[in-house]
C-alpha cells in the first residue's frame, strides 16, 4: 500500500529537483522554493475535491518573487500514489509554477489563461447541476 511521502522527503525531492534544472529559471526568484504544510482549497472549491498545490507568488512591494508548493493539499490528491507518481506529481507542479514566473517575468499570461479556463470548466459542470 501507498504511502503519502513525509514533509522531510518532499522537502529534499523538491531541493534535488531545483538542483538539477537550468539556473536561468530561478532567475530573480528571489524568494526560491517555499514547501509549506498547508493544505489549500480555494474559496469557489464546490465539492470539496478542488486543491492548490502550488502558488507563484510576485509582489513587487512585498517578498519578491517565489513559489510555494502546499504539502497537504499535494498529500490530500497525491498522497495514495506510489513513490514513483508522487515524485512526478512534485515535478509538474514544480514546472508548471516555474512556467508562470517565466512567463511573468516575459510578461506573458498564457499559463494564466490556461489556469483560468480549467477552473471555469470545473465551476461549469456545477452550474449543469442547479
Amino acid at each position: 500500500m501507498a504511502t503519502a511521502m513525509t514533509f522531510d522527503e518532499v522537502e529534499a525531492y523538491l531541493s534535488r529537483l531545483a538542483e538539477a534544472l537550468p539556473e536561468p529559471l530561478f532567475r530573480e526568484l528571489n524568494g526560491g522554493i517555499v514547501l509549506l504544510p498547508d493544505t489549500v482549497m480555494p474559496a469557489h472549491d464546490r465539492d470539496g475535491q478542488l486543491y492548490t498545490l502550488g502558488t507563484y507568488h510576485h509582489q513587487p512591494h512585498g517578498l519578491g518573487r517565489y513559489i510555494s508548493i502546499h504539502y497537504g493539499s499535494f498529500v490530500a490528491v497525491h498522497g495514495m500514489d506510489s513513490r514513483r507518481r508522487q515524485r512526478e506529481a512534485l515535478r509538474r507542479v514544480l514546472l508548471h509554477e516555474l512556467t508562470h514566473h517565466m512567463e511573468n517575468l516575459a510578461g506573458l499570461r498564457d499559463l494564466e489563461e490556461k489556469d483560468r479556463g480549467q477552473l471555469e470548466r470545473y465551476l461549469a459542470q456545477f452550474d449543469d447541476e442547479d
